[in-house]
């Protein structure tokens, strides 16, 4: 209704004499503005939705896109700042009225804004230097009540995406925003990551120093944010840090069993040492659950093999992409996804926002004929979703050239084997998923042993 609004304004104003691109750039701007008003109301997961938003407006044709950069940068931009005596009232419910005593210094100067929350710079009590992130008073009602509202609102996602399970996507959606309120997972997920990969000459994860309640104490991590290298970076750090950001992703999989689903350009740091610095550790699972070997497998054969449209449409049943008995144009399906395997299927490749642009017009074609509509999403894929989804996006910003496919299968030996099988004389070898589970175990059970 207000975008119609708009548009018979438009109208009016084009018979006062007015251009059609002055009109409708003043339409977009209008409607970029009350997208931000209507995303502001959602005070407690905002500025996440903004985040993902912020990446995935690269795929708006540019001419059309600044108006929606300027109201998302509008809308990163607002999370509240706590007063001092705010700060100090939230950190002395979670950690005691003497909470000061733990710290030789504290700065009531917000370093950061987390997404429920705010940093604070602080020097421990034995000299180290600190990151303090305290949860805003009130964050986890103010999840809540956003999350009914996204419960509410998400029925009207079966208009255009009628074979999708949306209220079981929901759901998981919910579930993991939730997580993120728990600072007691999260420092133990950072801790398991930091065992993970302590002494890696390419990242450092931050000690987790103490957690209390709704705040978390970690060591402070110098260097220098991404968001100022995807503004300003020269194209070879770009596709460096780009490449260690995928590493990250990839061999957090499949070596130590562990999933960071939320690598967006504020959550890392480029060290002065070149490594990367990864903070935040709130959306994290194990990875992966049972069935996803077997899944990857399937979908690397139709790609990187002899598979075609009946593969695809095989295995999209086969792992629940489709509901039971839907009918679909399997030549379309495979039409639109197969140019997303294009990055993996050269040596080397880069990404970028025109082809990131392509990906995502073409998928999200609202035409009643977009097959896309007629697929789902398991649940439990909704993690993976998010981190590749998010992945991709930050790695088209970056205009990240490398060899994409050595990097992924250097870590993960399930889609070595799969994409092996390419070149074997016999392409209906059996894959031996037994033993890279075994070698992921074992993988595991090293690194616990060197904890």
């Amino acid at each position: 209704m207000a975008f119609a609004g708009r548009q018979a304004a438009g109208v009016g104003k084009r018979a006062l004499g007015r251009s059609s691109e002055e009109v409708n750039r003043e339409i977009q701007l209008r409607t970029a503005q009350h997208m931000f008003e209507v995303l502001g109301e959602l005070k407690g997961c905002a500025a996440k939705l903004g985040q993902l938003l912020a990446i995935y407006e690269l795929a708006l044709p540019p001419e059309i896109a600044e108006p929606y950069r300027i109201a998302l940068s509008q809308l990163q931009d607002s999370a509240p700042i706590m007063l001092p005596a705010t700060v100090h009232e939230a950190i002395a419910a979670s950690m005691g009225e003497d909470w000061r005593a733990n710290f030789q210094e504290f700065d009531d100067r917000r370093a950061a804004a987390a997404s429920l929350g705010q940093v604070h710079r602080a020097v421990w009590h034995d000299g180290r230097p600190v990151a303090v992130k305290v949860m805003y008073p009130g964050g986890r009602q103010a999840v809540e009540a956003d999350l009914e509202q996204l419960r509410r609102i998400s029925l009207l996602a079966t208009v255009f995406l009628p074979g999708a399970d949306v209220k079981a996507v929901t759901e998981a959606i919910c579930d993991s925003v939730r997580e993120e309120l728990d600072y007691a997972a999260e420092a133990e997920y950072q801790r398991t990551f930091a065992a993970a990969y302590a002494d890696d000459p390419d990242f450092y994860i931050p000690q987790v120093i103490a957690q209390r309640g709704d705040v978390l104490i970690t060591e402070w991590v110098e260097g220098t944010p991404l968001t100022r290298i995807v503004a300003s970076g020269a194209q070879a750090e770009r596709d460096r840090v780009g490449m260690l950001m995928l590493r990250f992703i990839t061999s957090g999989w499949g070596l130590h069993g562990l999933l960071y689903t939320d690598p967006h350009p504020g959550n890392f740091r480029v060290l002065p040492d070149g490594r990367l610095g990864v903070v935040d550790f709130g959306a994290c699972s194990p990875w992966p659950p049972e069935g996803f070997d077997e899944l990857a497998l399937d979908y690397c054969k139709v790609f990187f093999s002899a598979g075609g449209p009946s593969e695809l449409a095989a295995a999209t049943r086969r792992h629940g992409f489709v509901a039971s008995g839907r009918a679909f144009d399997m030549e379309a399906l495979y039409a639109a996804v197969e140019p997303c395997s294009e990055p993996f299927k050269h040596s080397t490749y880069r990404m970028t926002t025109p082809w990131l642009r392509r990906q995502v017009l073409r998928t999200t074609n609202p035409r009643l004929s977009n097959v896309i509509r007629e697929m789902t999403m398991p649940a439990y894929f909704t993690p993976f979703a998010r981190a590749v989804l998010t992945l991709v996006g930050v790695l088209s910003q970056l205009e990240t050239e490398g060899a994409y496919r050595d990097e992924i299968l250097r870590w993960l030996p399930v889609l070595a084997e799969a994409i092996g099988a390419m070149e074997d004389p016999d392409p209906n070898r059996p894959v031996d998923l037994a033993a890279v589970r075994k070698r992921r175990a074992d993988e595991q059970d090293r690194q616990m042993s060197v904890g």
